[in-house]
């Protein structure tokens, strides 16, 4: 049941040597960590903690305190490794989990590590095993640690339902379908924060914002914001709160009501407006991209950003890119990324941020796609549909979308790496980080359900 044990086998010993590899592994390199700030003594600490409390309650239950965003959830980590660090026998208490293997090394290196679907499996041992994979700092601790992949969708032959995608290129099958979702008058993905994703529907025409994890299987429907366009979604991390910021499209010219607006998830409370300048603009671009706790936007010639703590908009500089049909904005190593694409869709310029206070851009590498070998090996016109970056280890891969079925993978050098092949697979700028956690904030929403429809 261990994924350490699908690497290595069925011996308990060669499951920790491989645990101990990989974190090691990850202290030497910080970037492919997905918790650079997660070191023994505080895995040590936080067992204690669980055993001090001997049963705790699952993360779901009455009078539990409100989930948190990422970054309050790493300040907590933080806080809890000051602490002196537990023995191992403190750690392992009288009843491990393992007979042999110690709770700080069956719960904190390899439980902590899998992936969402064999956890849950995990959970089907006993009860004890269900405990420890259920208790809040847990599955905090588990969803830090998740990588945060491209997401994909594919809609079926008859268009009645859509298939959501991840794509890990570090999986065997690269492809792994996450969720899917009855959609007869079709589903668009719009947003993705914290395993949170945001889709718009249509009915009978009608567009509408609905929510969902689509791990757990949570839904509800968004039912006061028909009137209002999505700008971007962001945890608010002074509050611990997920919200919204929108734009309510003015129906005549001179409508006081117009402009941007705040919308908590789960509050019961109306939008809120916003002082500021008109961000009606916004609509016309790409989705926003969430860094150091504010949204941006790529837009022409400058990036527009939203201080998601202050609630305000400034402009940043944007590196000067002419003749580029299409770019965007992404994370990478910690650091704002941009990408542009030319206007024959052969060459993508790709900068970095070094300096994000002073604005300084860094011009990374300038990749000349292989149109001829693409043209050549997929019988294709070398039209470039779709191009998302995406980070492999600290570095850019390019996935690029050349016709209906398949999905190229572009190293930084400009080579073929690899081609996925889905019928009708849609790309998105978004990515999704997966989490188990279950958010309190869909209890309070109308029409809320989980394991039901419109999941399949």
């Amino acid at each position: 049941l261990f994924y350490a044990c699908y690497k290595t086998g069925p011996s308990p010993n060669a499951a920790v040597l491989f645990c101990l590899r990989e974190r090691d592994r990850e202290e030497t390199y910080p970037h492919s960590a997905a918790v650079t700030a997660t070191t023994p003594p505080q895995l040590r600490a936080r067992a204690r903690e669980r055993i001090e409390s001997r049963h705790p309650g699952p993360a779901s239950a009455a009078g539990s305190p409100p989930l948190l965003p990422a970054e309050v959830a790493t300040t907590r980590l933080r806080r809890i490794g000051n602490s002196q660090p537990a023995t191992m026998a403190e750690a392992a208490g009288p009843t491990p989990l393992l007979h042999g293997l110690p709770d700080e090394i069956s719960i904190w290196e390899i439980l902590v590590r899998l992936p969402p679907k064999p956890l849950l499996r995990c959970r089907a041992v006993c009860r004890a095993w269900r405990r420890a994979a259920s208790a809040r700092d847990f599955l905090l601790a588990h969803h830090a640690r998740q990588p945060s992949l491209p997401l994909l969708f594919v809609d079926t032959d008859d268009q009645s339902s859509i298939d959501i995608i991840t794509c890990d290129q570090r999986a065997a099958d690269e492809l792994h379908s996450v969720a899917r979702l009855d959609a007869p008058s079709g589903v668009s993905l719009r947003a993705c924060c914290d395993g949170l994703l945001l889709l718009r529907t249509w009915n009978k025409g009608v567009p509408s914002l609905s929510i969902c994890n689509p791990v757990t299987r949570q839904y509800a429907p968004l039912h006061r914001l028909d009137d209002f366009r999505l700008l971007g979604m962001y945890p608010h991390s002074p509050t611990g709160q997920y919200r919204l910021l929108l734009y309510l499209a003015p129906r005549f010219e001179d409508d006081a009501q117009r402009g941007s607006y705040v919308f908590t998830l789960g509050s019961g409370q109306q939008p809120r407006h916003i002082a500021g300048p008109d961000a009606k603009e916004l609509l016309y671009f790409r989705g926003s991209t969430l860094f150091r706790g504010s949204l941006h936007w790529h837009t022409d010639g400058l990036i527009m950003v939203f201080d998601t703590t202050a609630e305000s908009f400034r402009q940043m500089h944007s590196p000067i890119v002419s003749d580029h049909r299409s770019g965007d904005l992404f994370e990478t190593s910690d650091m704002l990324g941009m990408f542009s694409l030319n206007a024959q869709a052969t060459i993508v310029d790709i900068w970095v941020m070094q300096d994000y206070e002073g604005e300084v851009w860094a011009f990374k590498r300038r990749v000349a796609l292989p149109i001829a070998e693409i043209m050549v090996q997929f019988q294709n016109s070398g039209d470039c549909w779709e191009l998302m970056p995406a980070s492999c280890h600290g570095d850019v891969l390019l996935l690029a979308k050349f016709d209906d079925d398949w999905l190229l993978q572009i190293g930084i050098d400009g080579k073929l790496v690899a081609s996925l092949h889905r019928s009708f697979l849609r790309p998105t700028r978004l990515r999704l980080k997966q989490s188990l956690v279950s958010h309190n904030l869909f209890l309070a929403l109308e029409g809320y359900v989980i394991n039901s429809s419109p999941f399949i």
